[in-house]
């Protein structure tokens, strides 16, 4: 019987590129350790941070309701997204049970430009006073799973006021007891890296002072100026902030308006889907790849009221379409009306996809070729969506195991094999039960 083949390459040899290749081991696990499977929610609400209660969550909802059924239902919605009677049926009945249960899976208290400049006394009896409320929302039961501020950015003039602001919240979280699982802080108006390191720094702070884990205080960065896509020396800084703090920012958020209006664009043409809007996005996520930094899109200013509700429906819609297809798996929302179309599009997206997605996990997972042949890539693909439809409600875990032949512990495994998920948001809504 013939010995083991024998290579050239010598054992010293080996150690040489193990060494030589260190640094990039290192870098690798460090800064792109991949998704964490985690819950990602599929729309973000913003509102005047003067204007929350421990109820708003449910009064978005039950206006999104009435809107729906003042313009004829929750199926007629979905047949003005196209979708045919049996999809536009069963989205309708999970739309209006997530609209019940969950309207508003994540929501920014917002001391930016949906608050202005009340002063310097106003402002921080607001911003104590929300603190106050989230935390009574919380503790109550009835706030989002994911919520937070957007505070003023860091640019000289705002500078102090978003930091005294951003401060107050968090001291007033923790005094009032644990910090919300699933806070979330969003630093708007962002030019330059440092101002992102310079955020890290005050959050740090606060971490220390408050007696908090290292890390516990992530933010989100709105990509809003072209200064963030293309610095002055021909870079791109947003493509070096998962890098220069890693593990620190939560998400990417791109701000339709202020960054077309950066570009000159008019004001009629402004939208998520111009072409300046498109290439913005498309460096975001080649930015953030394998990060597991997460991407949102922004909003669109027309609203469903009035006398142009169906119509702004159907732009809704569409927009939420587009994203989803191009992987933006969220997008904020101005005004309870976008719900019933926000949820109708998601729902629709995930359930039309279902079907062929766990076909294709179970050859997958079965070995079985019936004229796709997967790779692992394609599989984590696969798995990943079928999750994401798990996770905002749009299927159930029944269907998932009798069409793909799999419980939940092995799809996330599947699409997220690199981590081990002990989230506590990563939990599907009630809209997700079969």
């Amino acid at each position: 019987m013939k010995g083991a083949p024998r290579g050239s390459l010598s054992s010293a040899d080996l150690a040489q590129i193990d060494s030589r290749l260190a640094t990039t081991d290192r870098m690798l696990v460090q800064n792109y350790p991949g998704d964490d499977g985690s819950r990602q929610p599929v729309q973000t609400a913003y509102v005047p941070a003067d204007k929350f209660t421990p109820s708003l969550a449910a009064d978005w909802g039950a206006q999104a309701l009435a809107a729906a059924d003042a313009h004829g239902g929750l199926v007629h919605l979905g047949h003005l997204l196209g979708q045919e009677r049996a999809l536009a049926t069963a989205v309708a009945t999970r739309v209006e049970a997530k609209l019940h249960s969950e309207p508003i899976e994540d929501l920014r208290l917002d001391f930016e430009d949906g608050y202005g400049d009340r002063g310097d006394d106003v402002e921080d009896a607001d911003a104590v006073a929300a603190a106050r409320a989230v935390a009574e929302a919380v503790a109550g039961g009835s706030a989002p799973p994911f919520i937070g501020i957007r505070f003023k950015g860091l640019e000289e003039p705002t500078r102090a006021r978003g930091l005294r602001t951003l401060d107050l919240f968090i001291s007033g979280l923790a005094e009032a007891g644990e910090l919300p699982a699933g806070l979330r802080l969003t630093l708007p108006k962002v030019t330059t890296v440092a101002q992102v390191q310079a955020l890290e720094f005050a959050v740090s702070r606060l971490e220390e002072i408050h007696s908090l884990p290292s890390g516990r205080l992530r933010f989100e960065v709105q990509v809003e100026t072209p200064q963030l896509i293309l610095g002055p020396d021909g870079t791109s800084p947003v493509a070096q902030l998962p890098h220069v703090i890693p593990g620190r920012i939560s998400g990417l958020h791109y701000g339709t308006y202020d960054y077309s209006a950066s570009l000159q664009i008019s004001a009629e043409y402004q939208s998520m889907e111009h072409p300046v809007a498109d290439f913005a996005k498309e460096v975001m996520q080649l930015a953030v790849a394998g990060t597991g930094i997460r991407l949102s899109d922004g909003s669109t200013n027309i609203i469903p009221v009035g006398e142009n509700v169906e119509a702004a429906w159907v732009l809704h819609g569409r927009l939420v379409r587009r994203s989803l297809e191009r992987g933006y798996y969220q997008g904020w929302d101005l005004h309870p009306a976008q719900l019933p179309s926000r949820f109708a599009a998601t729902y629709a997206f995930y359930r039309q996809g279902l079907i062929p997605a766990a076909t294709r996990l179970r050859n997958y997972v079965q070995s079985t070729q019936k004229g796709v042949m997967d790779e692992p890539a394609s599989a984590r693909a696969l798995a990943a969506f079928v999750l994401r439809g798990l996770q905002c409600g749009a299927v159930g875990s029944a269907e998932v195991k009798l069409l793909a032949g799999l419980e939940l512990p092995r799809l996330r495994s599947l699409a997220h094999p690199q981590t081990t998920n002990s989230s506590p948001h990563s939990s599907t809504s009630p809209g997700a039960n079969p």
